[in-house]
């Protein structure tokens, strides 16, 4: 298991954030606080590259819906890249690949915004 982490660079007028890790309930809170201060930065178009997470529950879903909607109402757009079979099938069931959008990889997502 590699221990939750998010490692954040900029590329363009993008900040995109390396997530690595488990995502579940034994690091929700952990991850809660990496993305309240990422999106605290204030950037416009966040990119979460999730290529590096080896498992998400419902907790760790919970926290990506949470970090969206905190972008959101503070005008920001963040969207997901990268993301994991395993995880893109959660997200397929549980319908939040209707809320989040995916992009195959971090340059898609990056073109996405212009950059």
């Amino acid at each position: 298991m590699t221990d939750p982490s998010v490692e954040m660079t900029t590329s363009g007028r993008c900040l995109v954030a390396r997530v690595s890790g488990d995502m579940d309930y034994g690091t929700d809170l952990v991850f809660r606080a990496q993305f309240r201060e990422l999106l605290g930065r204030g950037d416009r178009f966040i990119v979460l590259d999730l290529s590096d997470v080896s498992f998400c529950d419902s907790a760790g879903l919970s926290v990506l819906l949470g970090a969206w909607r905190q972008a959101a109402a503070s005008g920001a757009v963040l969207v997901l890249a990268s993301v994991p079979d395993s995880l893109q099938r959660v997200l397929q069931m549980t319908g939040a690949d209707q809320v989040l959008r995916v992009h195959d990889t971090v340059v898609d997502a990056e073109t996405g915004f212009g950059v």
